[in-house]
């Protein structure tokens, strides 16, 4: 049996890692405070000197990852772009990038169904969209409006899941992703 870690040795960053994949693995209702202790060889009541509750535990997890993908949408925006098309392909791929290079987060972002959970996470991924939405139409206002914007957040958000439970990495999917992406596009702009 390993030795526990130090409550010191213990950082909020490596109980949200261990727990993240505990929740993509078992599930949010199958893991216990206990079991992700256990994982970290440390004693639950260090977990709870973080955080009050596995709730909290999860909510702040995904608010980490719901502002790193918006950080990755910032740095798309700042850049500059020689068309349209290519700035809201950017958008796009970069999107699909994200959820099949952090498949983990992927997961508990976007496909984690849990009434209590629904109802603390309410808002990030409402300012996530936001997010998404804005740089769409940043780049293309003549043609984006809500209908369309969510209709293409619904199409990347559909090919991530489609390959987010395989082994496939983004490497292994970047071609067809481009070949998706340039499809919607010819839609979205003609």
């Amino acid at each position: 049996m390993a030795p526990r870690k130090k409550d010191t040795e213990l950082t909020k960053e490596a109980i949200m890692n261990a727990a993240r994949e505990l929740f993509v693995i078992k599930g949010y209702e199958h893991v216990s405070m206990r079991e992700i202790a256990k994982e970290l060889h440390c004693t639950h009541g260090a977990l709870y000197y973080h955080f009050q509750n596995k709730a909290e535990l999860f909510y702040k997890i995904v608010q980490t990852d719901f502002q790193f993908l918006d950080g990755l949408l910032e740095k798309v925006l700042q850049a500059s772009y020689s068309s349209k098309e290519e700035a809201v392909k950017t958008i796009l791929l970069k999107f699909i990038e994200f959820g099949l290079t952090y498949k983990s987060h992927y997961k508990l972002m976007f496909l984690t169904k849990n009434l209590e959970l629904d109802m603390l996470m309410e808002q990030e991924p409402n300012k996530s969209y936001e997010r998404f939405a804005q740089a769409i139409f940043q780049f293309a206002p003549d043609k984006a409006n809500p209908t369309v914007i969510w209709c293409l957040f619904l199409a990347v958000s559909g090919f991530v899941t489609k390959y987010v439970q395989t082994d496939a990495e983004y490497k292994d999917m970047e071609g067809l992703a481009e070949q998706y992406v340039a499809f919607l596009i010819k839609g979205f702009l003609s």
